[in-house]
């Protein structure tokens, strides 16, 4: 059983800025630090199981579980660790579930931090997903906090997956990546919002192929950069049958900011309806007027501007 007296300051803070709850309290989870599991626990609907060759852990979500929700945070406070691990999540046939992750990095000295999370989904027929994901980076060292998310889903037969994927703050450097095929009558719902600063990087890639009739994905993509940070959206959506897909990345520039978007749609039916949007610029010169006539600063009406914007 975990508790919070095995953990230090720096630890409670980083488990606080990627989950909005106390974990102690919570049913099921597995805490995660410098590569070595802290604390699990299960119920008797969600059981969470080591690999046996130690590489991460298998979830199982029993058949028509409702309201089920698992924490699966990490927190990497070494220098010089590079993490990886291999979660794989078995969600039942008619199950309805919430897995709450994300990363927290502090890092203090001159070598990079690195944790690289693998977290594969195969959501049952019917099954009902909901997928939380904060990435979250501090620390006062030269050495850099690295997190290179992969997602691969695998959703069957009226099966449905909304995605929430959050950084806005203190990451230097991120690839992510999503890879997704969906079959009839499933549905896939993808949000993710970035912000960088200073030098940091941010690259994103997902994949989705709509293999099943009536299968349907929706991406959106809101980021900020400033300062002189470089971000990176490319998406590729493959419809194989009648499906619909809709795709928009959105994006705001500041001082030296860089975004570059690359969506991709391909057809390969008549009755495949694929849509994508892709808009970047800088923050309108009415917005900021509207809200200076209220009596805020320019500074302050771009962060309220940019926070509504990433909300």
């Amino acid at each position: 059983m975990w508790r919070k007296k095995n953990m230090n300051e720096v630890d409670k803070k980083l488990l606080h800025e990627i989950v909005d709850e106390d974990v102690e309290q919570t049913e099921v989870y597995n805490i995660r630090k410098n590569g070595k599991c802290i604390g699990r626990k299960s119920n008797p609907y969600i059981d969470i199981v080591s690999k046996e060759d130690g590489t991460g852990i298998d979830v199982y979500v029993k058949e028509n579980t409702l309201f089920g929700i698992v924490h699966i945070p990490v927190i990497v406070t070494e220098s010089g660790l590079t993490d990886v691990v291999y979660n794989d999540f078995h969600i039942g046939k008619n199950s309805n579930v919430v897995i709450i992750a994300g990363c927290g990095v502090h890092n203090d000295h001159d070598k990079n931090a690195t944790h690289n999370g693998i977290h594969r989904f195969y959501v049952d027929e019917h099954a009902k997903v909901k997928y939380v994901e904060k990435h979250y980076g501090e620390g006062n060292g030269t050495g850099k906090k690295i997190l290179n998310p992969v997602t691969e889903i695998y959703m069957k037969d009226g099966s449905h997956m909304t995605i929430d994927t959050v950084q806005i703050k203190g990451v230097d450097s991120t690839k992510r990546e999503t890879y997704a095929k969906l079959e009839e009558n499933s549905t896939l719902i993808i949000t993710e919002k970035v912000m960088t600063h200073g030098k940091q990087k941010a690259m994103t890639d997902f994949k989705v192929k709509l293999k099943g009739k009536n299968a349907s994905t929706h991406v959106t993509s809101r980021s900020v950069a400033t300062e002189e940070s470089y971000q990176e959206f490319s998406s590729e959506i493959i419809g194989k049958t009648k499906c619909y897909a809709h795709v928009e990345c959105d994006a705001i520039l500041k001082d030296h900011g860089r975004v570059k978007a690359i969506p991709e749609i391909y057809a390969k039916d008549v009755e495949a309806n694929l849509v994508h949007e892709a808009a970047i610029g800088k923050i309108a010169g009415e917005q900021l007027m509207k809200l200076m006539s209220l009596g805020l600063t320019e500074k302050e009406a771009e962060e309220a501007i940019i926070q509504g914007f990433l909300k």
